[in-house]
């Protein structure tokens, strides 16, 4: 593990000469943190011309029609370095800026946010091991050779399922959807083959509520984005972010906005536990800076207005260390190397920074969206779009992997930089 880097900005003039001599970049700057060790510096130099070069590329995939907009938010454990609007939200039926507060569907970022991170609090609490079989919990599940089926196996895409059933499957209400799910045949034999699976989480969420009495969106809610304070974030947005959405396509004669992209998931009511989640920049970057730090938040990266009943602020554990530990490992599975919930180097990786390193761990989401997050370099990077907007099209992928490469260079040459003068 890296020791911190130390804090390269000197003075209050300096920082205030940066600002003035970069007016476009939207910055969010915290002081220094109560203690010795702290991060790169957000008034530095080399990060500023990083950053930077981060607009003319996100110019050229606007203009090649690769998404109308996007937010991008890079940070540290400690606090946010950049935080950037471009663009468009929406273009159809009027064009609409986009703004740093833009509410997002997440898509497939709902796995490992909502659903893998809620497992991991269930083992926390003792409600389940990882290793249990799937059908100890959902019995309707032991059928067709799905009986050894562990819980870990769904995380790692490695469980036998196919990757979606049919639409028909969803006809008959949300009960019928789920009974139709659970009692799928197998794809391949359990361990043999990595197939990226959405019906696999699906399951996992309906495991989470048979467990717990609450559904995917109220346990997260409850055990993960509420004691952060990720305010802006989770399933079916109330009507206040609903409008700050950027719109992905049209449904039955209307514009998505605010309602999950996903068809599965709108069937199952907009809750599900492969898409469904919204989120904004900012919150994400909560979420992050509790990765970084290995499952726990530092107080001073709550949310606002998050207070515990006695009017003490203090560090929120979400995941203890070590499962923390677990659920970022290096797992091998057939032709990659994925996380519990999470990519870490498979063929769904090209949103990742090439020179991140093998601890990092993301995830990306078909609307547009993605985010890395790497402990040894003590950074994250999120980019959030809606490049399906307005007609389906778009492709961002390579675009948010350059930008995690930008980012991760940076603090690698800042740490060379550090180590030199030392």
């Amino acid at each position: 593990m890296h020791a911190r880097l130390p804090n390269s900005f000197g003075s209050t003039a300096l920082l205030l000469v940066w600002i003035l001599t970069n007016p476009t970049s939207i910055l969010a700057i915290a002081p220094p943190p109560p203690t010795t060790a702290t991060t790169i510096a957000t008034s530095d130099e080399a990060f500023a011309h990083a950053w930077q070069s981060i607009d003319p590329i996100v110019a050229d995939a606007i203009e090649a029609g690769k998404m109308p907009g996007v937010v991008v938010a890079i940070g540290s454990s400690d606090r946010p370095f950049f935080q950037k609007a471009y663009g468009q939200k929406q273009l159809a039926p009027e064009p609409l800026p986009m703004t740093t507060d833009t509410v997002f569907d997440l898509a497939s970022l709902t796995k490992p946010i909502a659903t893998a991170t809620s497992i991991m609090r269930m083992v926390d609490e003792g409600r389940i091991q990882l290793d249990d079989r799937v059908a100890s919990y959902l019995p309707e599940f032991a059928v067709h050779g799905k009986q050894d089926v562990t819980i870990q196996q769904l995380l790692l895409h490695v469980g036998g399922l196919i990757p979606d059933n049919s639409m028909k499957d969803y006809n008959d209400g949300i009960e019928a959807s789920i009974q139709n799910f659970l009692s799928l045949k197998l794809n391949y034999p359990p361990g043999t083959r990595f197939r990226y699976s959405d019906v696999g989480f699906e399951v996992l969420a309906e495991l989470i509520h048979r467990q717990t009495g609450k559904t995917v969106h109220q346990y997260s809610q409850q055990s993960i984005f509420e004691p952060l304070g990720m305010h802006e974030t989770g399933y079916l947005p109330a009507p206040k972010l609903r409008d700050r959405a950027a719109p992905t396509e049209q449904r039955e004669g209307h514009w998505m906005k605010g309602e999950v992209h996903d068809p599965r998931a709108y069937a199952l009511g907009g809750v599900a536990g492969h898409a469904g989640l919204f989120s904004t920049a900012s919150d994400l970057s909560i979420y992050a800076a509790m990765m970084l730090g290995r499952g726990t938040l530092a107080k001073d990266r709550l949310g606002p207005g998050t207070m515990p009943s006695d009017g003490k602020p203090a560090d929120q554990t979400i995941l203890k260390p070590e499962t923390f530990a677990r659920m970022t490992a290096p797992y091998e599975v057939p032709g990659g190397i994925r996380g519990l919930g999470w990519d870490k180097q498979s063929g769904y990786s090209s949103n990742r920074g090439k020179t991140m390193t093998k601890s990092a761990f993301g995830h990306g989401g078909f609307t547009g969206t993605a985010m890395w997050i790497d402990p040894d370099l003590d950074l994250y990077v999120i980019f959030l779009s809606n490049r399906v907007h307005p007609d389906g099209k778009g492709s961002v992928n390579a675009v948010a992997g350059q930008i995690a490469t930008i980012a991760a260079d940076a603090v690698i040459a800042h740490r060379a930089a550090t180590d030199a003068a030392n």
